[in-house]
């Protein structure tokens, strides 16, 4: 069906690759780059690796067909697409989740934008080196400095509003298909360069020499917990994203092409990450502490990796402003997803014009993040767990519910046959059906208890 309401042409993405590039650009974020590789070294490097790869195939994926299947089914907003498969008795309750889906796409951004300045910080702060401005450098980096997280962190949220307000093609598109493959090169670039330092044997043999070991119950949970939030379910950002994809691609292909992206960046920042930790520790950078364990994701990128490009001379200058320029651009693709959540339903939902609204609800959420700086304990911390580890799962664990109860399943059958019309006799309606309606319940209600325990 389509949205009659509307009183224009909705937009969509021009290509099935703008869309990709796109759907794949909000899933790779700082989760990937920085949260993947620090998750493989913490939990025994290979052996997490190959779980969290299953973890993508048995969890992730059929969660990702859902969600785009939502946002396509009535290519509206994702309070439309919620209430529009459901009865008329549920469409209530529905609206309320996605508005709850709204609320946490936005606290996701508010915290999300807050780390993005700190590496806007870090990317400008070689320029400013070089120029002899030794202060202004540090003061960048400085992360618990009040006026510098402000003004990088507004930095970040203008340019992510200047991307969305420009709209689907030519804003969030046309942004993705730039930034996507510059985000790829960099990564080449840098291991190439990495992978020619003295230590990097060490972190690749833990990265790919699988030590079964380390398999236990808290590995299997945090590489299914990985899996899940590297392809931003739960926060309707690509129930958004599917709302603006045409109908002739196949959903089950296409949330294929997104998975494989998204998961093929992640295993390609571990391969810099992890060899990039062991050279650290080669040049006399502490990359464990006290306690024998591996610094976690904040202290690896924000000390760890800084201090082994302090070592490096002239050179970890230019090694720092492309390390640090691939992490905003990862952070960018994953922030105009979601702030593209909030914004459409609010320009659908009141018919107010998008530029007008990007700079509204950008300007909100960049408050509430000023918010967070000027409190930031442990005002920052609370933010994060209650959007990530509270809300962002049980929209998960509901959504999955919404589509293997309560939607129609002839309904659904017939929009998964669009852009796919042999796929009822084929394997995946054999299976998927009933997989998002048991299986992936199951695993998601495990991911958010034990995550409480």
């Amino acid at each position: 069906m389509t949205n009659s309401t509307t009183a224009k042409p909705r937009a969509q993405f021009s290509s099935k690759l703008g869309f990709v590039l796109a759907a794949a650009g909000s899933a790779v974020g700082l989760g990937n780059i920085w949260g993947f590789p620090t998750q493989t070294a913490t939990n025994g490097g290979a052996a997490f690796l190959l779980v969290y790869l299953l973890m993508v195939v048995i969890l992730g994926y059929p969660l990702l067909v859902a969600e785009l299947a939502i946002g396509r089914y009535s290519q509206a907003n994702p309070v439309k697409s919620a209430s529009a498969i459901v009865p008329a008795a549920f469409r209530l309750p529905a609206r309320g989740l996605a508005f709850v889906g709204l609320l946490t796409a936005s606290a996701i951004l508010s915290f999300y934008a807050i780390l993005a300045g700190w590496l806007v910080g870090f990317f400008a702060s070689p320029v400013f080196e070089l120029l002899g401005m030794t202060a202004t450098s540090e003061w960048l980096e400085s992360t618990s400095s009040t006026s510098s997280s402000f003004v990088t962190m507004a930095l970040f949220m203008g340019a992510t509003i200047y991307i969305v307000k420009n709209g689907v093609s030519e804003g969030i598109e046309c942004w993705s298909t730039r930034l996507m493959p510059l985000l790829v090169v960099l990564f080449l670039v840098l291991i190439g360069y990495i992978l020619t330092q003295d230590g990097a044997k060490d972190g690749l043999i833990m990265y790919l020499k699988p030590d079964f070991s380390h398999i236990s119950g808290d590995m299997i949970h945090n590489a299914m917990g990985q899996a899940f939030f590297s392809l931003s379910i739960g926060a309707c950002t690509m129930m958004v994203y599917g709302s603006y994809l045409k109908k002739d691609a196949s959903l089950p292909k296409t949330a294929a092409q997104v998975a494989m992206i998204d998961t093929g960046i992640a295993f390609i920042a571990g391969l810099l990450i992890l060899p990039a930790m062991f050279v650290a520790q080669n040049n006399g950078v502490a990359i464990y502490d006290d306690n024998g364990s591996l610094l976690q994701s904040g202290g690896l990128v924000f000390s760890v990796l800084p201090a082994m490009f302090g070592t490096m001379g002239g050179m970890g200058l230019a090694v720092a402003f492309v390390f640090f320029a691939l992490m905003v651009i990862a952070a960018l693709t994953s922030s105009i997803s979601l702030l593209e959540v909030p914004v459409s339903t609010v320009s659908e939902e009141f018919g107010l014009e998008r530029k007008k609204t990007a700079w509204l609800i950008g300007g909100l959420i960049t408050a509430f993040s000023s918010l967070i700086v000027l409190n930031q304990d442990p005002l920052f911390d609370i933010v994060v767990v209650a959007s990530t580890e509270y809300a962002q799962p049980i929209l998960g664990l509901l959504f999955a519910l919404l589509v293997g109860w309560v939607w129609r399943r002839d309904k659904l059958l017939n929009e998964l046959k669009q852009g796919h019309p042999e796929l009822e006799t084929g394997w995946f309606w054999k299976i998927w059906p009933w997989y998002v309606r048991v299986v992936c319940p199951l695993l998601m209600l495990f991911v958010f208890v034990k995550s409480l325990l």
